[in-house]
C-alpha cells in the first residue's frame, strides 16, 4: 500500500498532511483528510470500497465533485501509484468467501 502527503484543500479549510495512495487489496486509490482531533475519524475518506477509485483521475474528479481540491502530487508518487494500481492483484480471501464486494 503506497501512502503520499499532500494538501487538500476546500473554499473554507486546509489540510496540509492528507494522505493519498493506492490500496493493493482493495484494487482503489484512497483520499484521507481533516482527521477530528477527538476521534482521529477522517471528515474526508474516499476510496474505502473495493474498486471504488481504479484511477488516479477517478478520485481526484470526486474529490472535486465535493469541493475538494488536492495540492502537491509530485511526479514520483503519481508513477509509483500508477505503477502500483497497474500490478494484478488477486482476489482476496474476502472476496473469495463472498464478504467483500
Amino acid at each position: 500500500m503506497s501512502r503520499y502527503t499532500v494538501t487538500v484543500k476546500t473554499d473554507a479549510e486546509t489540510d496540509e498532511d492528507a494522505v493519498i495512495g493506492y490500496d493493493p487489496p482493495l484494487r482503489t486509490f484512497f483520499l484521507q483528510a481533516f482527521p477530528d482531533e477527538e476521534t482521529d475519524e477522517y471528515a474526508l475518506w474516499f476510496g474505502t470500497l473495493l474498486e471504488q477509485h481504479p484511477s488516479l483521475e477517478s478520485i481526484i474528479e470526486s474529490a472535486r465533485c465535493f469541493g475538494y481540491e488536492i495540492e502537491g502530487l509530485s511526479q514520483n508518487a503519481i508513477v509509483a501509484m500508477t505503477k502500483e494500481a497497474g500490478t494484478p492483484t488477486p482476489p482476496s480471501l474476502g472476496e473469495r468467501l463472498g464478504l467483500v464486494r
